[in-house]
């Protein structure tokens, strides 16, 4: 063979080597993808996910690689080593093999909110938004990631962009009626919360709402039935509960809203929730009503344990302090009917007082009372009109008022009042300039002391 034929083939043989290199590279690489993602979709995790090691570390910016090793990843359920894979991918943002990028970005996002990565979930969906503005679940997950930021205004867009691209989309219909609520719009928030339930039977924070709205307008019944139907979720059923015992306390049904709050503090204590706080608070304004007044501060005492501050437990703790150290404001805090007016009647004698008639009132009595003893013999004795109250509430100047009025119909002179708490600055005001005198629970201990009754 010529020389000049030898040294020709050598340079063609230099040239087409390299190039048959890499095509049968070319063609090789695609074939050990495919497997790797084949083998994903036969669940046979591990052998793919060695593969794709491989491929990486002969090649570190293979996108198909990364990706499919970040599948192999949440499937076996370690997705903090998937995100990082993901975030590689993110960061080649090549796109054009198996890797496709509206997938991807419904993949990474998901991670990005399992991790709390909130601002990064909201760019990918913000991404799928230019790429599928007509999807419906896209702009539901961006409002809610907006809602998560406090940003309602936005939210509120782009769940009713949602909805009327699914109109049957109850949970956004629920987070619409939220918003809603909290804006203070409530036949707004109920057809959103209604449409909720219509399209989702079993979207109890719906319910739950729907409850609060109910509550608000004072139809304690519906508002039952709705909590009821909230209870069935348990992160919603202790404060279902509480909702419930608040409801039937506006009823006046203390016995039933003991036992509603009774039992959301038995299951939030096994579950350590704050809510338990508010429901012994309000176990507790239930049991003062019904004058059980030992275990009210029983409850109070719990609170205070847990958070000093907490609304006006310390001023009650304060005000009942006589009623754990002296049996006679214990007894007039707490005994029946028949007992209380056998307290009111021995108080007025020991303001040297006679007891002419005396009826009863919610939580108080009234007495028409005159002079026990006259400086001057045949002197007419004085009508004196006397109300008595037992209850926590500071009494205001509409109380005296009434007071006063009563008085002059029945054309009497001087008046008295007598509570357990206090008197407000108004109505002290107002007493001032009548002939009205006003004891508070200092002086209705002084009086106590001076009974006789046993």
């Amino acid at each position: 063979m010529p020389v000049t034929t030898i040294i020709i083939l050598i340079i063609v043989g230099v040239a087409v080597i390299p190039l048959i290199l890499i095509i049968l590279k070319m063609a090789f690489k695609p074939r050990k993808i495919a497997n790797v993602e084949a083998l994903l979709k036969q669940g046979k995790t591990i052998p793919a996910m060695r593969i794709a090691k491989h491929i990486i570390a002969k090649n570190s910016r293979d996108v198909d690689a990364h990706y499919l090793l970040g599948r192999a990843y949440v499937e076996l359920d370690k997705p903090e080593l998937a995100l990082m894979e993901f975030k590689t991918v993110n960061s080649l943002g090549n796109f054009s093999g198996i890797c496709r990028e509206v997938q991807f970005r419904k993949e990474i996002a998901e991670l990005f909110m399992q991790f709390h990565q909130y601002e990064e979930a909201l760019k990918e969906y913000l991404l799928l938004l230019q790429a599928e503005p007509f999807v419906a679940d896209h702009h539901y997950h961006a409002g809610l990631l907006f809602e998560e930021r406090r940003r309602d205004d936005r939210a509120y867009s782009y769940y009713l962009k949602t909805v009327e691209l699914d109109p049957d989309h109850g949970d956004a219909h629920f987070r619409l009626g939220k918003i809603l609520y909290k804006q203070k719009k409530p036949i707004e928030a109920k057809m959103e919360l209604e449409k909720a339930v219509k399209y989702e039977s079993d979207n109890y924070n719906a319910y739950f709402y729907l409850g609060k709205l109910q509550k608000d307008a004072h139809d304690y019944l519906s508002a039952l039935l709705y909590f009821e139907k909230s209870e069935n979720d348990t992160e919603l059923k202790v404060k279902a509960l509480i909702e419930r015992g608040t409801c039937f306390m506006n009823m006046n049904n203390c016995e039933s809203a003991i036992n509603e709050l009774d039992r959301a503090i038995r299951i939030g204590e096994s579950e350590k929730r704050n809510e338990v706080i508010y429901a012994r608070y309000f176990i507790a304004m239930c049991y003062e009503k019904k004058r059980q007044i030992e275990l009210a501060i029983e409850q109070w005492e719990k609170v205070y344990a847990k958070r000093p501050s907490f609304r006006d437990v310390a001023e009650k703790l304060s005000q009942y302090q006589e009623f754990r150290t002296d049996d006679r404001i214990k007894d007039f805090l707490t005994s029946q009917k028949e007992r209380f007016k056998a307290i009111c009647i021995s108080m007025i004698k020991a303001l040297k007082l006679e007891v002419r008639d005396i009826s009863e009132f919610p939580n108080g009595c009234q007495i028409m009372a005159v002079e026990a003893e006259q400086k001057w013999r045949g002197a007419r004795k004085m009508p004196k009109l006397i109300r008595i109250f037992r209850v926590p509430e500071i009494i205001d100047d509409s109380a005296v008022r009434n007071l006063h009025e009563a008085m002059k119909k029945i054309n009497v002179m001087k008046g008295l009042m007598i509570t357990s708490s206090t008197f407000s600055r108004k109505a002290y005001e107002f007493a001032e300039t009548r002939p009205i005198d006003l004891f508070n629970k200092d002086k209705l201990h002084e009086i106590l002391l001076k009974t006789d009754i046993e």
